[in-house]
This record gives C-alpha cells, sequence and structure tokens, in this order.
C-alpha cells in the first residue's frame, strides 16, 4: 500500500496513512474514500463537510477532536480513541466501532443509523437529538449516559444497559425492559406508557 500524508497529493481509494500526526489540523472539506487510517492521531483535529466514505480507521486518536457536518459512512474504527470528541449534525450511517474508547464523547444531532456498536461503554456520553435507527446496541454499556431526544426506533437493545441513563424524549419503542438494564433510568410519561405496552400491559384511563 502506497502511503501518502494529507498535505500531498489527495488519498485514492486503498491507500493507507500510517503514524502520521494531524495533531489540530483542519480537515475541512477533505474526502476520503476507501482509505485506511492507521495509528494517525486527530487529537484536537477539526473538520466541517469531510466525507470519510468506506475508510478504516486503526488506533486513530480523535481525542478532543471536533467535527461539524462531516460524513463517516460505512465507516470501521477498531481501537480508536474518542475522548472528549464531538459531532455536531454528522453523519456514521452504517459505520462500525470494535473496541473503541468514548469517554465524554459528545453527539448533537446527526444520523448515526445502522451504525454498530455492540459492547461498547458509553458510559458518561452525550447523545442529543440524534438519529441512531436500527443502531446496534445490543450489550451496550450506556450507564450515566445522556440520550435526550434520540430516534432508536427498530434498535437492538438486548442486554443494553441503561442504568441511571437520561432517556427522556427519545423513541424507546424497541426497548424490552426485560432483556435490558433500566435501573434508574429517567423516562417521560409517553415513554412509561411505552413501556408499559411492551410488558402487554393494557393502558387506559383510570
Amino acid at each position: 500500500m502506497v502511503e501518502r500524508g494529507r498535505r500531498g497529493l489527495p488519498p485514492e481509494a486503498g491507500t493507507t496513512i500510517r503514524s502520521v500526526s494531524w495533531d489540530g489540523d483542519d480537515l475541512s472539506g477533505q474526502e476520503h474514500h476507501r482509505v485506511e487510517f492507521v495509528d494517525v492521531d486527530m487529537t484536537e483535529a477539526t473538520s466541517s463537510r469531510a466525507v470519510f466514505s468506506e475508510c478504516t480507521f486503526r488506533g486513530v486518536r480523535f481525542n478532543v477532536s471536533t467535527h461539524t457536518e462531516s460524513a463517516f459512512l460505512n465507516c470501521t474504527f477498531v481501537r480508536c480513541s474518542f475522548f472528549d470528541a464531538t459531532f455536531t449534525g454528522c453523519k456514521l450511517v452504517g459505520s462500525t466501532f470494535d473496541d473503541c474508547a468514548f469517554a465524554l464523547l459528545k453527539v448533537d444531532g446527526g444520523d448515526w443509523s445502522f451504525a454498530a456498536l455492540p459492547y461498547a461503554d458509553l458510559t458518561g456520553t452525550t447523545f442529543d437529538g440524534v438519529r441512531l435507527r436500527e443502531a446496534d446496541l445490543r450489550n451496550t454499556i450506556c450507564a450515566r449516559a445522556t440520550f435526550r431526544g434520540v430516534d432508536l426506533s427498530g434498535a437492538s437493545l438486548r442486554q443494553t444497559n441503561f442504568t441511571e441513563c437520561d432517556l427522556r424524549g427519545s423513541d424507546l419503542s424497541a426497548l424490552d425492559p426485560r432483556t435490558a438494564t433500566v435501573t434508574g433510568a429517567k423516562i417521560d410519561f409517553s415513554q412509561a406508557i411505552t413501556i408499559a405496552a411492551a410488558l402487554g400491559m393494557d393502558v387506559g384511563p383510570g
């Protein structure tokens, strides 16, 4: 594989970019297709309207990076760190995360439908107004996280841990409280009715 940095020619499909530092760089407007990023340092990097499609990120550090209206479509993230990273209005449709670290991750809006985060530790993260339709969150730890106004319709939530998670305003139609942990989770009245119906209860006026 040819290795090429961001400041050279635009990477072509099949390119590998390895062990380079993009620390604090502005990646706005860039487009990468089927590029493999290995041990790249993107700490404090920023992006606006960048597009990464079918790319693979291995051991990439996204720590304290900020991404606005960028797209990571059908990408694969392996052993990446997202410590205190922020994604605003971004699309991560169909992307897969394997053995990644998400401490203090903040996601505001955007579309993460069909994303796969099974067994991920999302403790203390924030997802606000995010679309997570048909996302794979099986065995994911969302304890003390914030999932406000999140579209979880059709999501896989088996064995998901929502202990003390703020779920208010989210679509919980796919949640079966018998196969997930919801101890201390915060929900609103309409969500309580949805969950009661999922348990087979006949909810009606008193």
